[in-house]
This record gives C-alpha cells, structure tokens and sequence, in this order.
C-alpha cells in the first residue's frame, strides 16, 4: 500500500511539469527550443540559468512569450506570439524559470 501511494504522489508531482511541455508544444513553442539543447533558441535550462535570482524574472519572460524580443541571445529575434494568453505565458515563463 505505501509503495502504491509513493508511486501515485510521484506520479503527480510529475504532472504539471508534463502539463506546461504540452502547453509549450502546443503553442509551438519546442520548435525553436528544447529543455536542455540549444536549437533556433536557447535552451530552457539556458533560460532558468540566465534568469536565475531575479525578482521579475517570471513577468519578463512571459512578455517576451507574447511580445517577442531581440539581441539577448544571439542575432536570430524571437517572434511575437499572439496566439499565447497572459495566463498562459505566465505558466509557460514559470514552468522554464523551473528548469533545472
């Protein structure tokens, strides 16, 4: 019984992070990123590594999801993403701010 209930609550500690990479694919998100590899963009680890101790880390990054921006990574801008919501850039921001 107690193997069963440790497995049931890793399990759902897994969950959110499995949710926000569907949320990121679904958005479209993973077709210029990955967790842990530089593609068209950096990577997310990159991402949590560069943000690391900032206060408003979580609310640039989700203006950056929805606005886009440039020159902080390279010469290739991160397109505006319209189709993201606020709710959900703040989810996405929080879930790569997380990466380790």
């Amino acid at each position: 019984m107690k193997r069963a209930l440790f497995v049931l609550f890793a399990a759902a500690a897994c969950l959110p992070a499995m949710a926000d990479q569907a949320l990121a694919t679904s958005k479209n998100c993973m077709a210029c990123h990955a967790v842990d590899k530089k593609l068209v963009g950096p990577s997310y680890k990159d991402v949590a590594a560069k943000y690391a101790g900032q206060k408003d880390a979580a609310d640039k990054l989700a203006d950056k999801i929805v606005k886009g921006g440039s020159g902080v990574w390279g010469p290739v801008p991160m397109p505006a993403n319209p189709q993201v919501s606020a709710a959900e850039a703040k989810k996405l921001a929080a879930w790569v701010l997380a990466t380790k």
